[in-house]
This record gives C-alpha cells, structure tokens and sequence, in this order.
C-alpha cells in the first residue's frame, strides 16, 4: 500500500543546478535536501529547465550559463550520490517551453532535447518519467498541448499537472519488503 508513504517536495520556484537564483542551487542544496532527509526512498530528479532558460538574459548581460554538459553533469552527479545513499532515482524529462519569449531560444531547445536524450538514455536511473512525452504538442513538440500550457508557455496548467500526476506509474514507489 502507498497511504504510509508522504512526498517531501524540496523544489524551489526558479531554482537550477548549477547556479543559484531563487534560493541555492540544488547542488549546494543536496546533502540536506535529499540526502539529510530520515526515511527517504526515492529521489524525483525533475530539474534544468532554468538551467536552460535563464542563458537569455545571461547572454544580454554577457555572463556565463550552464551548457548541456554542465547540466548533465549536474544531473549525473545528483544520480550518482543519491544512488549510493541507497535511494531510487527516477530522471523526470524536461518539459517543452515553445513559446516563452523570456525563456526560449533554439539552442535552449537543442540543449533541453539533449539533456532528456540523456535523462531517456543513459541508464543513470532507475526509471525514467517521461514529461515531456506527456506534456508536448504533437504538432509542434517544442511546445506544451495548448491543454496543458498555463498560457506563459513554460508552467503546465492544471490540468498539465494534473495529466502528469496520473502518468507516474505509482508502482515506482511500491516497497517489495512490505
């Protein structure tokens, strides 16, 4: 049964990887986060998204910004601790964010496919939950379906959420011990 187990959501709006922004990046943030936490199983690694984004205005400002090896990287990093402190890791895909003027840009975009490539891939996790095959517009996969897009076109809507929620195979989190 899952009614005994709770759900420790660590996610900070804006938050990336590599670098801090709203809060301290999840790397910094990790050993309390995650690894601190008494009782954790499994680990949902679904992040990079601003990682991403945020290279349009790092590139006005000429400031550096994470590249896809970077976020890979980050990403392997984060698999790779949480796996020998005994904990699942599932890899959670980017989502599509066509359309979001202060986000999108097309080398974001060929960055955000190769880090899902990667994330589908690599075997660094245990399962894969694939949100952006979900979540993406058939007729145009770089965008959220026009049902799950909250009109900013990087946040799903409600129902995106929801339709997400019901994707994740809840047997991912089934104990074969109990």
């Amino acid at each position: 049964a899952l009614a005994d187990i709770g759900v420790l959501n660590q996610g900070i709006g804006g938050n990336r990887l590599l670098r801090d922004g709203n809060g301290p990046n999840i790397l910094a943030r990790f050993e309390r986060d995650v690894l601190a936490q008494t009782g954790a199983r499994w680990l949902v690694v679904f992040a990079g998204i601003n990682d991403i984004g945020t290279r349009l205005d790092a590139k006005k400002k000429g400031e550096p910004y994470a590249s896809v090896t970077e976020i890979i990287g980050a990403l392997d990093q984060i698999a790779t601790r949480a796996r020998s402190a005994g904990l699942k890791v599932y890899g959670a895909t980017i989502t599509p964010y066509g359309g979001a003027g202060f986000y999108w840009s097309e080398d974001g975009e060929a960055d955000r496919q190769a880090v899902n490539r990667w994330i589908r891939e690599s075997g660094r996790f245990d399962a894969v939950i694939d949100f952006d095959a979900v979540l993406r517009d058939p007729a145009d996969p770089s965008r959220l379906q026009p049902a799950f897009d909250s009109g900013d076109h990087l946040h799903p809507s409600h129902a995106g959420y929801a339709e997400m929620a019901r994707f994740v195979d809840l047997n991912l989190f089934r104990d074969p011990a109990r």
